[in-house]
């Protein structure tokens, strides 16, 4: 069955949606509903989201949550309807600095909306290597079944 073309969003106003240097603001629910579809489905590794309304308050948890926010988009590839973005997160905590590599996966509705997102990265290690006593015991245990 051949595949309906899909008018996906501009490339570069894609990767600038991933584009938050520290300092700036993050983009606002009007920016976000230029991509998303309303019934969108979002998860990654510590979450999983139905529906732009739940999408955009876990958007803007993350923010409240840290003292400051940053995403960085590398790079970024098109196929289809589907498109991946590399990205660097970063997230400043009672500073403290937390740094995720990772992959987001976005599928394209009929009308070019992001329906379906998914993100790709390493929860544990970034985020309890730094502390004391954790450290050591999460690069045991990744030593221990990457060996």
């Amino acid at each position: 069955m051949p595949r309906t073309a899909v008018m996906l969003p501009n490339r570069e106003r894609l990767q600038q949606l991933f584009d938050k240097p520290y300092g700036q603001p993050a983009p606002t629910e009007a920016q976000w509903r230029e991509f998303y579809a309303e019934g969108v489905h979002f998860i990654d590794p510590t979450q999983e989201k139905e529906g732009l309304k739940a999408y955009l308050d876990a958007q803007e948890g993350l923010v409240k949550r840290c003292d400051d926010v940053m995403l960085k988009p590398a790079a970024l590839a098109i196929e289809g309807d589907v498109a991946f973005v590399e990205w660097t997160l970063g997230l400043k905590i009672r500073g403290i600095e937390f740094v995720y590599p990772g992959v987001s996966r976005l599928h394209f509705d009929g009308q070019g909306l992001i329906d379906d997102h998914r993100d790709y990265f390493d929860f544990v290690g970034p985020t309890f290597g730094p502390v004391p006593l954790l450290g050591p015991f999460v690069r045991w245990i990744y030593k221990r079944f990457v060996s």
